[in-house]
């Protein structure tokens, strides 16, 4: 038996000025690509052949270019054409939330031609981030769909392990299911859906316990992605029967999962310990202990934004007498970090920090000091050993303000990152990272973690969001 394998992920956020090119697009075929989607064991074990189309991602990011992902699509469906009479399934690693040029939603364009080529009843499964937006013709046209329980996304390779094993089975007991679709009109953001409290943690040990369930093979809550303005936007149920005959009975339980859902709209909150940016600086001066976390939310590169904004560095430059010592890790300018990269470590110079897209990303003229190089690898499910972006950090001179500069906004969410940088953490009072909820490893690491309302590409607030397309009435943006 033979399997397609593709990996397609990018968490694509209309709300900033950059377009994903090739050069943020990290790709990878062949062997090295079964590599990179972690399911080469399960596969062996059941001795089905693997036909690696492409492995595509770019985390997060802005809009794809159509030129980017037309590539990606052709070497997919090159694979296809060429494999056509012995394709047996189909196992995708999909983020939801990617969106091109001209098309809209990359996922569901990508599946629309796979099922074009392969007709309605080859076994396709699908492994997803939670962050992603679903429609019913989508998930109707998969055997398979099961999102990541844990966010952040600390269970993505468990996940994809899982629905490979799933694949596995129905490809060698082939039945004539679907997966089945419930929409909620719910919309949140994910920094009000952290796996770690509640109400995530009940929804999420309602679910293992459908999944105990003989006749369910997996059920999934799917928080929808805010960072695009489209029809699709909001939370979505979905529920895989075990065979065609647990159809009808899994109809009934995507409802009572739907409801679950559903009954706790009021109890979703931000995680953790927020506050209006002046009152975030005030609260990490005050603190008694170190290091303090302030997560520029407004700028969260995880979701896509550029991790340019100036705006938090210029709150600490107003600041009179500064005497804890700050690190910024970190800003993107390219610009900049082209300039010191032609120098060498204790130079000094004056730089213009900032990329100009607009008032919150202004430059700011300052005289340097250069203190480390390095680089940002991977994080949680990312190749810890590849190089996303490159550093140079460098003291304002006369100040306790350290900035790490990057030319790619890959963001510094675990401790192994700040060491590659050149940089101990220790040495710093309060940190400053373009994120929006803590990531474990920080949140274990820091005494306090504040996750400061910045205004930016990644507002937070869901209710100011300027939504034109989106289905309504939708809570919380109407009172239902």
């Amino acid at each position: 038996m033979k399997v397609l394998l593709a990996h397609f992920t990018n968490e694509a956020n209309a709300n900033v000025p950059n377009i994903c090119e090739f050069d943020q697009m990290h790709l990878s075929y062949g062997d090295k690509c079964i590599e990179d989607m972690h399911i080469r064991e399960v596969f062996e074990q059941s001795n089905i052949e693997m036909l690696p189309a492409i492995m595509a991602t770019s985390g997060s990011s802005g809009v794809i270019a159509k030129e980017v992902f037309d590539y990606i699509t052709a070497k997919i469906t090159r694979v296809i054409k060429e494999n056509i009479n012995s394709i047996d399934g189909v196992f995708l690693e999909f983020h939801g939330a990617s969106y091109v040029e001209e098309i809209g939603s990359g996922d569901f364009y990508l599946l629309e031609r796979i099922r074009e080529l392969l007709g309605p009843y080859i076994p396709i499964a699908i492994v997803c981030d939670p962050h992603g937006n679903l429609t019913k013709e989508y998930v109707e046209s998969t055997q398979i769909i099961r999102s990541y329980r844990e966010s952040p996304h600390t269970d993505a390779i468990e996940s994809d392990i899982r629905v490979a094993k799933e694949l596995i089975d129905i490809m060698q007991n082939r039945q004539n299911i679907h997966s089945i679709y419930r929409k909620l009109p719910l919309i949140l953001g994910g920094e009000q859906s952290v796996s770690t409290d509640e109400p995530v943690l009940s929804i999420n040990k309602y679910m293992d316990e459908m999944e105990k369930d003989p006749r369910v093979r997996s059920a999934s809550w799917h928080v929808g992605y805010i960072r695009h303005d489209c029809p699709e936007a909001g939370c979505a149920i979905v529920v895989v029967p075990q065979t065609a005959n647990d159809i009808e009975y899994c109809e009934q339980k995507a409802d009572e999962l739907a409801k679950y859902v559903w009954d706790k709209r009021h109890e979703f909150h931000y995680t953790g310990y927020t506050a209006e940016p002046d009152k975030a600086i005030e609260e990490a001066l005050a603190f008694d202990g170190k290091p303090v976390f302030i997560t520029d939310s407004g700028d969260n590169s995880t979701s896509g934004s550029t991790g340019a904004n100036t705006f938090v560095l210029r709150q600490f430059l107003a600041i009179k007498d500064l005497k804890k010592k700050v690190l910024f890790a970190s800003i993107c300018d390219v610009k900049t970090f082209k300039q010191l990269s032609l120098l060498n470590i204790n130079d000094i110079c004056e730089i213009d920090l900032g990329a100009n897209y607009d008032e919150l990303s202004e430059s700011v003229h300052l005289q340097v000091k250069i203190i480390a190089s390095g680089g940002i690898k991977g994080f949680m499910m990312f190749d810890h050993n590849k190089v996303f972006a490159h550093t140079i950090t460098v003291n304002i001179i006369n100040t306790n303000i350290y900035i790490i500069v990057a030319d790619n906004p890959y963001t510094l969410c675990e401790m192994h990152q700040y060491e590659e940088a050149g940089l101990n953490i220790d040495d710093y009072d309060i940190i400053i990272v373009k994120q929006g909820y803590i990531f474990p490893d920080l949140k274990a690491k820091g005494k306090l973690s504040i996750m400061s309302l910045t205004n930016g590409a990644t507002l937070q607030n869901t209710a100011k969001l300027p939504f034109k397309l989106i289905c309504r009435p939708m809570y919380p943006i109407d009172n239902i």
